[in-house]
């Protein structure tokens, strides 16, 4: 909601400076203004898809505190870190950020890099082809020493290592999207908020 004030704002000052010219071009105020209300939809647009994203994130969260694991943490039983449930179509696999990055750092663990290889495997043997979204999620904590400007970058971030750890052991990079949640999601403790999760539409 801010961000559509702030661009809302923005398009009445840049009528209001084009208003100021003492002999307006008409046709280039109209070109001028046509540009600022295009960027306006697609900001809105933008806003919209990013909040219907978070409260499905939200849901889910949610659903999966709430609900047993059904019979997809079966494909993923034993790998360190790593929790599966299956929540509509879509099979959650939800990874410890403690397991795969040090304290506010995005670059993987070489430990990590083991549990991943396993979720690599299942995904070739009994998902193979299937659309994928690696969401990066952090604990509420604000960001105080660390290189990221927010939890939403860190976030984002460590998304993005998963995402190209996938791409580099074979899956293909066209059908893996990313984002970040921030701590729009926390769970119960810290620890749980702080995970990736690779979300697979079955």
């Amino acid at each position: 909601m801010k961000t559509r004030i702030l661009a809302i704002a923005a398009l009445g000052l840049a009528f209001a400076l084009t208003g100021c010219k003492s002999n307006p071009d008409p046709a280039a105020l109209q070109a001028e203004n046509e540009s600022l209300r295009q960027q306006l939809d697609k900001s809105n647009a933008a806003l919209e898809t990013a909040e219907r994203e978070r409260q499905a994130a939200e849901a889910r969260a949610n659903d999966a505190s709430s609900k047993p694991a059904t019979a997809a943490n079966g494909d993923f039983a034993g790998i360190d870190g790593v929790t599966a449930s299956r929540i509509g179509n879509e099979v959650h696999v939800s990874i410890e950020g403690d397991v795969l990055f040090d304290s506010g750092k995005a670059t993987l663990k070489d430990s990590a890099k083991k549990s991943l290889d396993k979720i690599v495997g299942v995904l070739k043997q009994k998902y193979a082809g299937k659309y994928i979204r690696v969401a990066g999620f952090t604990d509420t904590d604000p960001i105080k020493r660390s290189t990221f400007k927010s939890n939403y970058h860190l976030g984002f971030d460590r998304a993005y290592s998963v995402r190209e750890f996938l791409v580099g052991k074979g899956l293909d990079g066209k059908k893996i999207s990313l984002s970040s949640f921030g701590p729009d999601v926390p769970l119960k403790t810290k620890e749980q908020s702080r995970r990736v999760e690779v979300i697979v539409v079955d």
